[in-house]
């Protein structure tokens, strides 16, 4: 064949190539602006398609307030919760639970039916992934509605909006998804809310009314994270501990009456996860994962007691740290990294500690979701694989039950686990072999947000509905 007939020919291909290209494009949108379709990336190696028309959900989510919104009846204002542990054993004032451990401690019933247990509510939510937090009756969170973040109380028993509180706000990334994604924080009569952008609101837990608001990556000097602000709130001391990073305080303590700084620690970079109190080794401490280290902060913020370098792809630490003995915390990540334990010990006349690796391997590594402890062992998503591991030496006792990039809980012995496709899975929580006893569909589309358990009433969400099922043992 002459050179002049290959290049006419490659020529003709690559013309036929642009022409098929712009078509597909063509159909692309059409289809966009018609069902909504429009690729949607997961935590596995391919996005999906995904037929979710945010315009279409914010008008439906707009219509059935207005539906509801008549026939709320006011209530009589709740009396104030209890203090730290005093709370109630079945609230869940904080992200993950009332240590933020995803452990639920009252009894619930794991005897579900074939359809699944019962389901109480459903009703249509704004993006993001935020979890709920529950107590006096209601379940708050917070969501993307069209161009503003709207921190939302819901009554725990009917999904009735009570009320909702908004500001103008809006963080949008094309690989994570718009939306907020730190889970409020619950003390008493007061509701502490974090946007992706920053924005923090302290507000009446009775009516939504503002009592202060500032923005924690001004106070820090930081840029917001490729991800977003996901380091929820988290209480201590009458204090809103937060965690945006930066030069001005990684960490910042604000009053919860006044919303007024008390204190600053650090000048390192953020990550995703939520500072957390711990008594180790009967030192009580700040422990916080940042972008390249576990670090322990004295609950004053004055000082460093440990450190230890903990550094993953791109800064991006999004588990919890877990304790699983009086001295000992797990820390795990994804991305190739891996999972360790950690032991502390501490000098408590000299206010003083330091830490020590019992052991570190790639058998549990946790991307999205944080993993929970129970009897000696480990539970958790292992790149997407439910797995366990014993605590005390990281050996694997087993790995099975592809959930994706979910997130877990436990209580009565059991995992409940939402998996990333909206999957409701019961698995029993032993070493011997992974043991499904359930699995239902719960909410439709990509799910990473945490389900919270209170008063035996499981929530789960996602970026477009929420469903509460019950779980409260049978009498």
């Amino acid at each position: 064949m002459s050179r002049t007939k290959k290049r006419s020919r490659f020529l003709a291909f690559l013309k036929w190539t642009g022409i098929s290209v712009a078509a597909l494009a063509g159909l692309a949108l059409v289809l966009n602006l018609t069902t909504g379709m429009h690729l949607q990336i997961t935590g596995g190696l391919w996005p999906q398609l995904d037929f979710h028309d945010e315009n279409r959900h914010y008008r439906a989510l707009e219509a059935h307030r207005d539906q509801t919104e008549a026939a709320i009846v006011a209530e009589a204002p709740t009396e104030p919760q209890p203090a730290d542990d005093e709370q109630a054993a079945d609230s869940w004032p904080y992200y993950r639970g009332l240590h933020m451990d995803g452990r639920y401690p009252e009894p619930i019933n794991t005897a579900w039916p074939d359809e699944g247990p019962a389901e109480l509510w459903r009703i249509p939510v704004g993006g993001g992934y935020a979890s709920f937090v529950v107590g006096d009756g209601l379940a708050y969170t917070i969501e993307q509605r069209r161009e503003q973040e709207v921190v939302a109380a819901y009554d725990l028993l009917t999904g009735a909006e009570r009320w909702s509180a908004s500001w103008n706000a809006r963080f949008e990334e094309s690989m994570g998804g718009d939306g907020p994604r730190a889970t409020p924080a619950l003390y008493g009569d007061t509701l502490v809310a974090l946007g992706a952008t920053g924005e923090l609101q302290a507000l009446d837990a009775v009516t939504g009314a503002l009592n202060w608001r500032t923005n924690i990556l001004e106070d820090s000097g930081a840029a917001n994270l490729t991800w977003g602000m996901a380091a929820s709130p988290a209480i201590l001391d009458g204090a809103v501990l937060t965690a945006p990073g930066g030069p001005n305080g990684a960490v910042i303590a604000y009053e919860l009456d006044t919303g007024e700084i008390r204190w600053r620690a650090l000048d390192a970079q953020g990550a995703y996860t939520a500072p957390a109190v711990f008594t180790l080794d009967g030192l009580s401490q700040i422990v916080l994962i940042g972008a390249d280290q576990v670090i322990s902060l004295s609950p004053d913020g004055s000082g460093t007691y440990w450190s230890r370098p903990w550094a993953t792809m791109n800064g991006i630490n999004a588990a919890q740290p877990l304790q699983v003995a009086p001295n000992r915390l797990f820390v795990s990540s994804g991305y190739g990294h891996g999972a360790a334990v950690l032991e502390i010990e501490a000098d408590l006349e000299a206010e003083t500690a330091s830490v020590r690796e019992i052991w570190f391997n790639n058998r549990m590594k946790n991307t999205f979701s944080t993993s929970v402890f129970h009897d000696g062992y480990v539970y958790g998503l292992d790149n997407g694989i439910l797995a366990c591991v014993n605590a005390e030496n990281g050996d694997r006792m087993w790995k099975g039950g592809r959930y994706g990039h979910g997130q877990l809980l436990i209580a009565s012995g059991h995992l409940v686990i939402t998996t990333e496709r909206g999957q409701l899975v019961l698995v029993r929580a032993t070493p011997e072999s992974h043991q499904e006893i359930a699995a239902l569909p719960a909410v439709s589309g990509r799910t990473w947000n945490n389900p919270a358990i209170a008063e035996g009433i499981l929530l789960v969400r996602n970026d477009r509905e929420a469903v509460a099922f019950d779980l409260r043992p049978q009498t």
